[in-house]
């Protein structure tokens, strides 16, 4: 398995996601082998620092940067010889088998829908969150932000999206599918919300358990995959990141609450789209950059594009 990094992404980089992949590859197999794209002057000079030596990677040199502050679709054209756009040469060409960075959203996304490509069948891709239970699991948000306005037909594909992460990556199974409302009965919402339930009720395309309110996102048994535009997803995320940081702040020490540390998980992987991309938060750190790069291993382990294309077959 080969993995792909963006070593220029992110607002900490090279120095984050060189240190990062150190910090992976002492946690990946000898089969494993993590691809570090990016300036080779400043990589080398960082694995000579650290006394790493440069052959336990493969090293691809990339000239450009773009910047999180780079016009995305702009800038992925123009820039032919960018971290992010030679990352998704190599795996266009199959070179890689999962790419992950933590640099400018947009260009991911450019990248994703132009080399990678929609699967046939999917509306929109989608991106998630994991939203930690109290019993230590995990469920599955979806959309947090990539999608801010969506038809009922596009909330009901984010569900078999979600339901396929959930069962392979996750390893639930039958994963139980909510829709994120402002109430339990089914006639209530906005238009999208109600007509997405109809569309939703009596499915044997996945596990619809009903309406979820947002006081029972934390719940045990309640839901696995919760479904929402990603207007919706995305203020929840962030409140939830406010939360944590607000409970730091406090000088709290609870395990739970330390299960929304986004350091924990490092990134999220682009849903119906024909290859394995994984994006991190920009404000990733060496110990985020390490598990991003883990859970792309994951999502590549899991076949998880090739799972989403057989369903949408």
């Amino acid at each position: 398995m080969r993995i792909g990094i963006d070593i220029m992404g992110g607002d900490f980089a090279p120095e984050a996601t060189v240190l990062g992949a150190i910090l992976a590859h002492k946690e990946m197999s000898s089969e494993d082998r993590i691809v570090l794209i990016g300036d080779q002057e400043q990589i080398f000079e960082i694995l000579n620092r650290e006394k790493v030596d440069p052959e336990i990677f493969d090293i691809v040199h990339a000239s450009q940067i773009i910047d999180m502050n780079d016009h995305p679709a702009k800038a992925y054209k123009k820039k032919q010889d960018s971290s992010i756009t030679i990352g998704f040469k190599l795996l266009y060409k199959g070179e890689i088998d999962g790419f992950a960075s933590a640099g400018n959203t947009g260009a991911m996304m450019v990248g994703a829908m132009y080399t990678a490509r929609v699967v046939p069948g999917v509306i929109r891709p989608v991106i998630t969150a994991s939203i930690p239970k109290p019993d230590g699991t995990f469920s599955i948000l979806l959309d947090v932000g990539l999608n801010p306005d969506t038809k009922p037909d596009v909330l009901y594909q984010y569900a078999i999206l979600g339901s396929i992460y959930a069962e392979n990556v996750y390893h639930i199974k039958n994963p139980k599918v909510g829709l994120i409302n402002i109430g339990s009965e089914e006639e209530k919402g906005n238009l999208v919300t109600k007509s997405a339930h109809e569309l939703m009720k009596g499915t044997t395309d996945f596990n619809f358990v009903g309406n979820v309110e947002a006081n029972e996102l934390f719940t045990n048994d309640k839901v696995d995959v919760m479904v929402c535009d990603g207007f919706v997803g995305n203020v929840i995320l962030k409140e939830a990141e406010a939360f944590y940081t607000l409970i730091k702040k406090r000088k709290i020490q609870d395990d739970f609450f330390e299960k929304f540390n986004f350091e924990n998980y490092g990134g999220t992987p682009v849903l119906g789209v024909n290859k394995n991309i994984v994006i991190g938060h920009g404000i990733s750190n060496d110990k985020a950059i390490k598990n991003m790069i883990l859970h792309t291993k994951e999502v590549v382990h899991a076949n998880l594009s090739e799972k989403v294309k057989e369903v949408f077959k």
